[in-house]
């Protein structure tokens, strides 16, 4: 396909153009939603973003810096490079942290180009063999299915308390799995009952109703932290909200927009539009989640009728820690006694700048001593599924982080299941104690504590 050559020649020149991007084609990119070149005109090679990224820290490799992967992206459009392994390689080893747009002074959506380009990829090189077989079974044919998810999370369960574990890790059985699969069975959380199973659809506040909120219940977190969504919906309902549990709502996308699959990620996009569509304000309890409802204008981009939903849609999303301390939730009154420090996930703090208010309401806990985590902001290298595709490098980043985490605490506390599994993952193998807990379960608890105080009272 032909490239008009006024828009070639302006974009060689990094000239800025309010035309609107094309959809088929670009240099190289033969494929739908290309890139979008004005995430990249921007971008001057300053350096800044050098030190904010964990690969390039790792590495030291310009084409795992950020600058060094939008000089490729935007290569590729130039007709300077292929959609081949040299290309694809850089683009899937970025682990879509978002630090590097903390750090850029001319705010380029590094993220956003990467999940565009990962698209691009998968087109031109669909994954084959083994690999791919594995990534259409799961991305596919498991995570867009609530029934299946929930199906899985049903196995987990009889696999835990059976003693099917307990005989599988006493016979050395998982010796035969890969490190880091072992390493993920042993902090393999208890899997309770999915919220969306056993919860109505509406969930009436205590006391009087301030408002009504959807509520994301996600994926992972139903299955693998159902007990989250829990703490989530008492602490939403103490605080005079009434949740609202859509049933035909699903998994966001994030792990296939992460994953250069970007129709599927739509087909989810559009289900969760439709199952939230009368809901003013939806919360979500998973950074990556949240980033990913947040952004599907951006998978619509090219789409005249989608988008304008999409963008409306994305407009009602936010992060629940946020919500609560920007509607002024109840301070907790009974002391927790207890030393936390604080882990920022990356969707949640380079995501959506999401920083100050999760330390605020671990703060108003009475009893509560927060300790600073050197670089907390650090990506721990879960990075949705990146730790299974990438272990040697998540490995290094993990290791990077619990030799971080200050001595003498009792908890660390997060606001991401991806974070909350990996981090887990490194306290055991590091031979630590510290308990891994999301932010909203210590609000949960300190106000349980607060109801059992008060029946005391009662009864004396």
């Amino acid at each position: 396909m032909s490239v008009d050559e006024n828009r070639l020649k302006s974009l060689l020149n990094n000239e800025k153009t309010d035309a609107p991007c094309q959809t088929k084609s670009l240099g190289n990119y033969l494929w739908e939603d290309i890139p979008d070149k004005n995430k990249w005109e921007d971008c001057v090679h300053c350096g800044m973003c050098l030190e904010a990224c964990p690969t390039y820290q790792e590495t030291g490799e310009e084409q795992h810096s950020p600058r060094g992967r939008v000089y490729l992206i935007k290569a590729v459009a130039e007709g300077k490079l292929d959609v081949n392994e040299a290309f694809s390689k850089p683009v899937f080893d970025c682990l879509d942290c978002r630090a590097c747009e903390t750090a850029c002074p001319a705010d380029v959506q590094v993220g956003g180009l990467i999940e565009e380009a990962r698209g691009q990829v998968r087109q031109a090189m669909p994954l084959t063999g083994f690999t791919g077989a594995f990534s259409r079974t799961v991305l596919k044919g498991v995570f867009p299915y609530q029934n299946r998810l929930n199906m899985l999370g049903s196995l987990t369960r009889f696999y835990q308390k059976s003693g099917v574990q307990s005989v599988v890790r006493k016979t050395g059985l998982l010796n035969v799995m890969p490190t880091h699969l072992k390493d993920m069975e042993a902090i393999l959380p208890k899997v309770g009952k999915p919220v969306l199973d056993r919860y109505p659809e509406i969930v009436p506040a205590e006391g009087e109703t301030k408002q009504r909120v959807g509520m994301l219940t996600g994926c992972v977190m139903d299955v693998m932290f159902s007990d989250v969504n829990e703490s989530t919906i008492r602490v939403l309902t103490h605080n005079g909200f009434e949740v609202g549990l859509p049933k035909q709502q699903g998994c966001c996308g994030a792990l296939h927009i992460h994953a250069g699959e970007r129709e599927t990620g739509k087909k989810l996009a559009k289900q969760n539009i439709e199952a939230f569509k009368d809901y003013d304000k939806i919360l979500v309890n998973a950074a990556g989640c949240g980033c990913a409802l947040q952004e599907y204008h951006e998978l619509f981009r090219n789409d005249p009728e989608m988008l304008p939903l999409a963008e409306e849609f994305s407009a009602k999303i936010e992060d629940v820690s946020k919500f609560l301390y920007d509607n002024d939730f109840e301070r907790p009154k009974t002391e927790i006694k207890t030393k936390i420090t604080y882990h920022d996930a990356c969707h949640l703090a380079h995501g959506q700048g999401i920083r100050f208010e999760p330390r605020q309401l671990l703060k108003e806990i009475p009893g509560v001593e927060m300790v600073d985590l050197p670089d907390a902001d650090r990506c721990c290298g879960s990075a949705g599924i990146y730790n299974l595709t990438h272990p040697e490098m998540a490995g290094k980043l993990l290791n990077r982080k619990i030799d971080d985490i200050p001595d003498n605490i009792d908890m660390i506390s997060m606001g991401n299941p991806g974070c909350m599994l990996q981090i887990a993952m490194g306290v055991e193998k590091h031979g630590r104690s510290e308990k891994v807990v999301h932010t909203v379960q210590l609000l949960d608890w300190a106000y349980e504590k607060d109801k059992k105080e008060a029946s005391k009272l009662v009864k004396s």
